[in-house]
């Protein structure tokens, strides 16, 4: 269903993983991502029983053009507040604005008297009120974030943006693990639930990524603090979805990764010296 390589096809070591993080590509971001060898159909509607495992490096490839430009910014002399704006830009021009536009909607639902009513506002296209105020709030904290975060830690902001990104997207897993689609039409009910063993595969290589991070300059207190804020932002969105829209949609998802990525930065600052 997501373009895996069919069996009459010679199999190699590894090739599953490369499948799974070129279906995470597609469809996290607008990056062109060629068709593999045996792959029978690269735009098919994603699987997301197995692919998941390698968001941690997808969220990683991802988030590298902007933490390039953070750096290079930063290194022209532009300044923490116009280097972290410009990194923000790139993230956004490379997902497509995919998480920002589900915080969005999921903003704009929740201010649905039902639940029904809440479910179509959320189908809407249109952006309201609330959620053009959650998308001003939520980029205001990133861009305050990253600018925090190059007078602190310096270089290894960019480092601590890559981290983010990954463990976000991990984090954002939660509500596909723990509710059932809130419609059977959607987006959350036709990519599926994340195996069991998925979700470890995922977890495993997030804590790869944050071990390497270490010798970047990055505080263990810190990095822990990512992970276990970056995991409550998302659980607490998950709980949110299940009493407001009795369970979840793909906008869900984007919103646990926004609120997972903005925790996991703030976490990491407080325990930075200022």
């Amino acid at each position: 269903m997501n373009g895996r390589p069919q069996g009459g096809e010679a199999d190699w070591p590894g090739r599953g993983l490369l499948s799974d993080l070129a279906t995470c590509l597609r469809f996290y971001s607008r990056l062109p991502v060629p068709r593999l060898p045996g792959e029978d159909d690269p735009h098919a509607a994603p699987d997301f029983r197995r692919a998941p495992r390698m968001l941690p490096a997808a969220g990683l490839i991802l988030a590298l053009p902007a933490a390039l430009t953070l750096l290079a910014a930063w290194k022209l002399g532009l300044g923490p507040f116009l280097a972290a704006g410009l990194a923000l830009a790139v993230a956004v021009l490379v997902t497509g604005a995919l998480h920002e536009d589900g915080l969005a909607d999921v903003a704009d639902g929740l201010g649905g008297a039902t639940r029904v009513r809440r479910l179509e506002i959320m189908r809407d296209s249109r952006v309201g009120t609330y959620g053009a105020t959650a998308l001003v709030i939520t980029l205001a904290l990133r861009m305050g974030a990253l600018a925090t975060l190059l007078d602190r830690a310096g270089a290894a902001a960019a480092v601590a943006l890559v981290l983010a990104a990954s463990l976000s997207r991990v984090a954002a897993l939660a509500p596909m693990m723990l509710l059932g689609p809130a419609r059977p039409g959607g987006l959350g009910a036709a990519v599926g639930r994340p195996e069991a063993a998925t979700l470890w595969i995922a977890l495993g290589f997030g804590a790869i990524l944050a071990v390497l991070a270490l010798p970047f300059g990055l505080p263990v207190s810190g990095i822990l603090a990512m992970i276990v804020l970056g995991g409550l932002a998302a659980l607490g969105m998950t709980r949110l979805a299940a009493e407001k829209l009795g369970g979840q949609t793909g906008d869900v998802v984007g919103a646990c990764q926004q609120v997972a990525e903005i925790a996991g930065l703030l976490g990491l600052i407080a325990c930075l010296p200022a």
